[in-house]
């Protein structure tokens, strides 16, 4: 990234959040871009965490949920996964800025001697890092949606504030819209109260921001008097508040802000109705596949340790778009990787799973339950898909039970496993640091002909990302694939694709193909899933019609 601020000729959409933190400000700028896109306009976007870490990296899942993983190998907050889904876009390390990323660029600048001699401050120091690094992005785009995480008042986030606030004022007129996210919760008589949201825009005013349009977040759409009355205490037109209500399908979002018509109403804040194509003429892929009718369903078990949906949001996002092609409803079930240790299969029974997935996961804890999940797959004739650990853990359950290696293990679960048929990648051996030392982000992988992972993909290779310290130790390859269990995608000497081709559908991958599945563009693996999930429903005579 260049040291000097880069004029972006762009359009700039600020998105923060009011009264507390959850609140879905990253779906709701991510559904503006939506909508801005298919107007016909270029679409980028960053995500500000204002937490001292350098990166998501080494965050705990119940924290945050999912680290999820951009193409460069940056690894990032779960929101920029709803950007890339959203949007249709592949973003970068760029896209995410931290305090940790500020302060440590800032400080490196300041030991090499960049400042001159000058006392190093946040003012102006920090917030021109940060005013560059948006520009940066920017910069070639129509228009930059820009999210600042957490909640108006947290003092983590006064520098981000203060940087936007300057940056308004240093871009031409019409060039800078703010859009405050905030609650609007309803009393015990079910009266809707924008008391908290007058108090939000009022501290968000103190520091030199008025919003330009408020979206309130709320259990159900906001009726004209609740509008007129944010609007009369925030200095805001009543035609500018818009209602973000509960809905069961996060990717109706953007259908409902533009039947308020939120997004004729930014580009005419921006000044952009001139240059937007006509509407009967937009673009409604989104919406064809969205809304597409669901006539099938399949219920798919998710083997986890954490009882967190954000922990896995990319997985459970992956799987919905894997059913919208074919009209098939999926309901997922997550099961405690625990339940099962002790090789009682009755929570995946009760279930009647038509298809299970392991997903990626580090650690021990419910290690045992998932590799008894996979031998429940792999003798049953269920659909599974294992991810990354779940790939690796398909490995270990082959080796005790069909190669009859009873002790048989991964060196990370099992340091003193005398057959580590998973173990340390090479490069790994003299790394000391956790964060961002992994094998990370997007590599290719060869892919055998004539196989399931080539019907799959169609193609001789893939572009999939990574996030993964161990492999398949290839002192035993030749003797799983002798057992019947293929290797069927290679990078390098890295196995990347197995399966085994007598069963209906057993297939992992040491990547992580969730996060490059899109609304408009599934998964591959995640697609042949549901597919089999289907066929086995079919076949096991559980109607899996959906009802009328």
């Amino acid at each position: 990234m260049p040291k000097t601020d880069s004029s972006s000729n762009s359009k700039f959409i600020f998105v923060t959040g009011g009264v507390m933190s959850g609140l879905g400000k990253g779906v709701t700028a991510a559904s503006v871009g939506r909508l801005l896109s298919n107007a016909g306009f270029t679409i980028t976007a960053v995500k500000i965490d204002p937490y001292l870490n350098v990166d998501a990296g080494t965050m705990n899942p119940y924290q945050h949920g999912e680290v999820y993983v951009l193409k460069d190998g940056a690894e990032v907050d779960l929101d920029l996964g709803n950007y890339e889904r959203f949007l249709g876009i592949d973003m970068t390390s760029d896209h995410n800025i931290t305090t940790g990323k500020i302060y440590q660029h800032v400080i490196e600048r300041e030991r090499t001697g960049d400042y001159l001699g000058k006392t190093v401050q946040i003012i102006p120091h920090i917030t021109d890092d940060i005013k560059r690094r948006i520009r940066y992005v920017a910069k070639g785009h129509d228009i930059c949606i820009v999210e600042v995480g957490g909640t108006v008042g947290d003092i983590e986030s006064m520098p981000f504030l203060e940087a936007l606030r300057q940056l308004s004022h240093e871009e031409p007129d019409n060039c800078v819209l703010f859009i405050h996210v905030t609650l609007i919760p309803h009393s015990k008589n079910e009266e809707p109260k924008t008391k908290p949201t007058q108090h939000s825009v009022k501290e968000l005013r103190s520091i030199g921001i008025q919003p330009n349009l408020i979206v309130g977040r709320s259990t159900r759409p906001l009726d004209d008097d609740v509008r007129e009355k944010i609007a009369l205490f925030c200095d805001v037109p009543t035609e500018a508040v818009f209602s973000n209500p509960d809905l069961d399908n996060i990717y109706h979002l953007p259908m409902s802000l533009e039947e308020e018509s939120l997004d004729e109403y930014v580009m005419e804040q921006l000044n952009l109705l001139d240059r937007a194509v006509p509407f009967p003429n937009r673009d409604t892929t989104w919406r064809e596949s969205v809304t597409a009718p669901k006539h099938n369903k399949v219920n798919i078990a998710l083997v986890g340790k954490y009882g967190f949906e954000d922990a896995y949001i990319s997985v459970y996002e992956a799987l919905k778009h894997a059913g919208l092609p074919d009209g098939i409803e999926v309901n997922t079930f997550w099961v405690h990787s625990e339940t099962l240790d002790d090789g009682d299969f009755s929570p995946l029974s009760e279930i009647k799973p038509d298809g299970i997935v392991i997903p990626g996961g580090f650690g021990s804890r419910g290690t045992p339950g998932k590799i008894n999940a996979v031998r429940y797959a792999r003798e049953t004739g269920i659909p599974y898909l294992g991810l990354c650990l779940g790939f690796q853990l398909a490995v270990v359950e082959y080796a005790q039970n069909i190669l009859n290696l009873k002790d048989a293990h991964s060196s990370e679960i099992y340091p003193e496993t005398p057959h580590p048929v998973i173990d340390l990648l090479p490069s790994q051996h003299d790394i000391n640091e956790l964060g961002g030392t992994m094998r990370l982000g997007e590599l290719e992988t060869q892919i055998d002909k004539n196989t399931l992972a080539h019907s799959l993909y169609g193609e001789n290779q893939c572009l999939e990302r990574h996030r993964h310290r161990y492999e398949v130790n290839p002192d035993y390859i030749d003797s799983l694939e002798k057992a019947g269990l293929k290797f069927t995608g290679k990078s390098g000497p890295r196995m990347e694709i197995l399966e085994i081709p007598e069963h209906p559908y057993f297939f992992g991958t040491q990547f992580h193909p969730e996060f490059t599945s899109r609304p408009t563009h599934p998964s591959p693996p995640f697609l042949g899933l549901v597919k089999a999930a289907l066929s086995h429903s079919s076949s096991n005579n559980k109607n899996p019609k959906i009802s009328e």
